[in-house]
């Protein structure tokens, strides 16, 4: 990783509390939308754009091909209609992705197989970070919800060891023990 993607936010997290987790391009600066976070937003969509555009410019190359081979409409038709598909099922996933973690397949080779089907629908998965660069980081959303709730789970953890646990307000008297008249 680069220095660029290692960046950290303006506000240090407390010692021992939990730290935010980098996305790629962003490092931390999605948490306070510092250190050039919207000119790294910017260019991520126009990169991802770029790319898109410069992998179906490929894909053309690779259509033209098959024309001057004279393969034939069937095969012409299947090529497009396979790269179609990918790139829909790709950008499906990977957006996706962005808002939710994935969960373990139960087979590997499902895993696999869509790795592939990703691979080949590559302008999907370019196009999905595109739009999502436009409105946050990708995945800043999914990383902001879990960052919020650890730093919530941190503040109550930290919260009852301190104090007169009988002084807190609403906690009645301490379990296991009772008070007799």
């Amino acid at each position: 990783m680069s220095g660029e993607n290692k960046a950290t936010s303006g506000a240090a997290p407390e010692p021992g509390g939990p730290r935010p987790e980098p996305i790629r391009f962003f490092g931390t600066t999605w948490v306070d939308h510092d250190g050039g976070y919207a000119l790294r937003r910017a260019g991520v969509a126009l990169g991802s754009l770029a790319a898109a555009a410069a992998g179906a410019f490929v894909l053309r190359l690779g259509y033209e091909g098959l024309a001057i081979a004279k393969v034939g409409g069937f095969v012409n038709a299947m090529v497009v209609v396979a790269f179609a598909v990918c790139s829909a099922l790709a950008f499906r996933r990977t957006w996706e992705g962005f808002v939710r973690r994935p969960e373990a397949p139960a087979d590997p080779s499902v895993e696999r197989s869509m790795h592939s089907l990703r691979m080949i629908g590559f302008i999907g998965s370019l196009l999905a970070y595109f739009a999502r660069s436009l409105k946050e980081a990708p995945g800043e959303k999914l990383h902001r919800t879990e960052y919020e709730q650890a730093l919530a789970r941190h503040e109550r953890r930290r919260s009852a060891r301190t104090g007169n646990p009988a002084a807190r307000p609403g906690k009645g008297t301490p379990k296991g023990r009772r008070k007799h008249p």
